[in-house]
């Protein structure tokens, strides 16, 4: 391997050059990361007032007779319910995998979690046309659930520790050239896949994480590097000819289907419907990007690893919400599914995580988070305390 481009990468990582150099990236539903001043404290709520509810926890349901639409999860009992404290619940979308027809789905779905849909990807800057919104949110709950994995286990070469280290570099590699942030996710996703599908000797690691990054680019950014720049970042280890030879294995080995709706996707939504304040959402973007690191986490689904992030986000920070607050945030953990024990094993995954993540060698995405345009958020005091950060979600 590199000696300059996996072992001792550290001199790729610029934290100093960020935001001013950043491209503009191509406004598509799925290429969404927009600018830090995107996420702003939201000074007045457009949502209707409801009444307050705590957080229910929906089961998982998976339909064993259909292969195509959409999964709905209710519970048992599934008329409307009144909840002691007077809050009203009512069935609502989980993710997909089921039901056969997506007009049972809207006509089940609850209006004001469609209309909050609706304008969360319309504050985003992600439709030009509202009608396509709802559309917009069916198609990402179903792309999430496309090459899901039955477990973690990884060829015998590749253990967690080396695919730590890779994914640090990659993370690295990923900042020094101002990528958007959806290539990142979609690179490690491509990387967890092909490491299962194609077979890679532990000297081609490096080469072939550097190709699952280019795949990335060239279908999220909008100005791709030159190959001799990928074979400069590698000390020239291997060729053009070999990086372009395994690029053509990645593609064969996963049929040219790279099609992914990332994690980062699911927070930035979640986040507006529940009008998250911006150190809300700095805090739980580094949680993820810290999953990326751990490989537990590639069994999760996007949406599920993006609530578990926000709610451990909100657990840290503590920051006391206005009653239209906790209802928003009510309606947006309606999205994130799961049972609260799996809701809870995914939190102390990220929670351990991040205690340690100052300590660890692998800490290129706890030096980008300590930087002043992510708000600190990596050194936040209340991180280092991984038992003190798990607790009921409220």
């Amino acid at each position: 391997m590199a000696k300059t481009g996996f072992c001792d990468s550290k001199p790729l990582l610029d934290l100093h050059k960020k935001a001013d150099e950043r491209r503009a990236p191509l406004r598509t539903w799925s290429n969404a990361c927009g600018p830090i001043d995107r996420w702003q404290p939201v000074e007045e709520s457009r949502m209707a007032p409801v009444k307050m509810e705590p957080e229910h926890r929906w089961e998982r349901r998976l339909s064993a007779q259909t292969s195509e639409g959409i999964i709905m999860g209710f519970h048992e009992d599934s008329e409307t319910r009144s909840v002691a404290d007077g809050c009203v619940e009512e069935p609502l979308l989980l993710y997909p995998h089921g039901l056969q027809g997506l007009q049972s789905l809207q006509a089940l779905v609850p209006s004001l979690l469609r209309l909050e849909v609706e304008t969360a990807l319309e504050r985003l800057d992600l439709i030009w046309d509202r009608t396509y919104a709802w559309d917009m949110f069916l198609d990402m709950m179903i792309t999430q659930t496309r090459h899901s994995f039955s477990n973690a286990d990884l060829p015998r070469h590749f253990t967690d520790g080396t695919r730590s280290v890779l994914v640090d570099w990659l993370i690295q590699v990923h900042e020094m050239m101002h990528f958007q942030e959806e290539t990142l996710y979609l690179a490690i996703h491509l990387l967890n896949r092909s490491v299962r599908q194609i077979k890679v000797t532990t000297v081609n690691l490096q080469l072939l994480g550097m190709v699952c990054l280019f795949l990335a680019a060239k279908k999220e950014e909008c100005l791709l590097p030159e190959v001799s720049g990928l074979c400069y970042l590698m000390d020239h280890t291997y060729t053009k000819h070999q990086l372009l030879r395994m690029e053509r294995k990645v593609l064969l080995g996963l049929k040219f289907d790279l099609s992914y709706c990332p994690p980062l996707n699911f927070l930035l939504l979640l986040s507006s419907i529940a009008r998250c304040s911006a150190k809300v959402v700095w805090m739980a973007r580094y949680l993820l990007e810290l999953s990326l690191l751990e490989g537990q986490c590639v069994l999760v689904l996007p949406v599920q690893l993006a609530g578990a992030a926000l709610c451990l986000s909100r657990q840290v920070l503590q920051e006391a919400l206005t009653p239209e607050g906790e209802a928003a945030w009510c309606l947006a953990s309606s999205v994130h599914v799961g049972s609260e024990t799996a809701l809870l094993r995914v939190m102390h995954i990220l929670a351990s995580a991040a205690a340690k993540a100052h300590t660890r060698e692998t800490s290129a995405t706890f030096n980008k988070f300590s930087s002043p345009e992510t708000m600190h958020v990596s050194r936040h005091p209340g991180l280092k305390n991984a038992a003190g950060l798990i607790g009921v979600c409220t």
